[in-house]
């Protein structure tokens, strides 16, 4: 079959494109900068010719004018929790109207979405969001709709797994919100993909709706010592009824690496039950064991620890402020700009300072006064950016789109010996941060270090002032120490 893959970058899709390629299906991605795109690393190199990249924005329907028409099925994966859209809500469903018209034009029989479970009363405008959203897409004229709602998703890199994780790792006693009591059916990202790929051109699924639901019923509560059980912590928890859902969301927002708007959306969501209808159950249709929410935490870690930590909920843009055209900016600018270059001769093995350079930030750190680099993350964070909690997806690996810290990656290329971030932070202007090894005649190399930054206004002039004096400290001791770490055991 022909898929059209939509949300392919995103933390469900970078998981489900191996799979369906693995089947033998002809997949499209589309995405909205195909120079963000990249293949996972997991997809072995004899399934990737099955791959190709389609470039369309759903919010603009001329630039859908170009998709392939031969399509036999879609996967929908597109919707937002970063809330960072006023009007959203009409925002998510105009994309599905205009997925809805490219549908009409092709001869696809079936088009998938993974939405929420949305059983309970008073839903907040997310799920309700995405039950609208289901309504658009089955107005579709050919293309059936096959519904699959979920609740918490459990895999290494899932915004709900890492988000307990925080909260579990980082406070033993927790002073927590009301909301911990709601329930909740939490299911592991492996099952959400084995039934994603059970009900492609399944008959029994076509224009049916489902809910999915691991083994265990849960309160947020229990999921919290859960994870503290599986990890060997004891861990003190007190519901209060004081906390606004503002002061929650900013409560969220400062213990976890959760962006503001992402936090405010969870909130407000995390009011609601989301446990699963038995009459609406997939395992009337699709019989299948799913794992515990034991389970699912154990596999994840093993992911983490393994270095196979495939997609993460922050390798989306709404983890971040970035703006969505950031891939502009991989040409750093000439004019109106300061820099602070440097540059170091070495003889060291490339591949060791190329190894270096592509660890730099998560659990490495930046090489020189690490505590400066917290309190900046600090600083961002209280300001609603996204601080350095975030970390990166792999310890070992970047490819173009990854988060790292406050940092975007633009560029990994090892070829050319070439990394680019693209500050995700909040700053009074753009900033820049270069590493490339530059090879010499006499078998020397030299590692050019580059930050820059263009200010906006005199604030942005200011700023950049007033860290001026830390640069020294900072950017001369980075370049030294990226070519001496490990060097001698050290």
């Amino acid at each position: 079959m022909k898929i059209l893959l939509t949300g392919a970058t995103g933390y469900i899709g970078q998981r489900l494109l191996p799979v369906l390629a693995e089947a033998g299906h002809e997949v499209v991605c589309l995405v909205r900068d195909e120079r963000r795109f990249c293949l996972p690393d997991s997809m072995p190199a004899a399934l990737r010719p099955r791959v190709s990249v389609a470039q369309g924005d759903l919010l603009k329907p001329d630039t859908l004018a170009d998709l392939p028409l031969d399509i036999d099925a879609a996967y929908y994966l597109v919707h937002s929790m970063s809330g960072g859209e006023k009007d959203f809500f009409e925002l998510e469903q105009q994309s599905a109207r205009h997925f809805t018209e490219y549908l009409d034009r092709t001869q696809a029989r079936q088009v998938i979405y993974l939405s929420g479970i949305a059983n309970d009363a008073g839903l907040s405008v997310h799920l309700r969001s995405r039950s609208a959203v289901e309504h658009v897409l089955a107005a579709a004229r050919t293309a059936q709709l096959t519904v699959l709602r979920a609740s918490i998703i459990i895999g290494s890199g899932s915004a709900s797994f890492e988000i307990i994780r925080d909260i579990v790792e980082k406070l033993p006693v927790m002073v927590t919100p009301r909301w911990l009591n709601s329930r909740c059916q939490p299911l592991g990202v492996r099952d959400v993909v084995f039934y994603l790929q059970a009900v492609l051109d399944n008959p029994a699924c076509l224009g049916q709706s489902f809910d999915l639901g691991g083994p265990d019923i849960l309160t947020y509560k229990e999921m919290l010592l859960g994870l503290a059980a599986e990890r060997g912590y004891r861990r003190w928890i007190v519901t209060v009824p004081v906390l606004t859902p503002r002061l929650s969301s900013w409560w969220l927002y400062l213990v976890t690496s959760t962006s503001f708007s992402l936090a405010q959306s969870l909130v407000e969501s995390l009011k609601n039950d989301t446990v699963a209808d038995p009459a609406r159950s997939i395992e009337r249709v699709i019989p299948h064991q799913c794992m515990s929410y034991r389970a699912a935490l154990a596999l994840a870690f093993q992911r983490i620890e393994q270095n196979e930590v495939v997609s993460s909920w922050s390798d989306a843009l709404s983890s971040g402020t970035l703006r969505q055209n950031y891939m502009d900016a991989i040409q750093i600018p000439k004019h109106g700009m300061f820099f602070d270059r440097q540059k170091r001769k070495f003889t060291r093995p490339v591949a060791e300072v190329l190894d270096n350079i592509w660890r730099i930030g998560g659990d490495r750190g930046w090489y020189k006064t690490d505590w400066l680099w917290r309190i900046r993350g600090l600083m961002d964070k209280l300001v609603g950016g996204v601080g350095l909690r975030r970390g990166r997806r792999s310890p070992s690996r970047l490819r173009a789109g990854d988060p790292l810290d406050f940092w975007r990656v633009l560029v990994a290329d090892r070829t050319t010996k070439r990394l680019l971030l693209y500050a995700e932070m909040k700053l009074p202007g753009e900033a820049w941060l270069q590493f490339r090894i530059v090879d010499h005649a006499d078998g020397s190399h030299t590692l050019e270090q580059l930050a820059a930054y263009r200010p906006q206004g005199l604030l942005g002039r200011l700023y950049w002032y007033s860290v001026l004096p830390f640069h020294g400290i900072i950017f001369k001791g980075m370049v030294e120490n990226l070519i001496s770490y490990g060097e001698g055991g050290s």
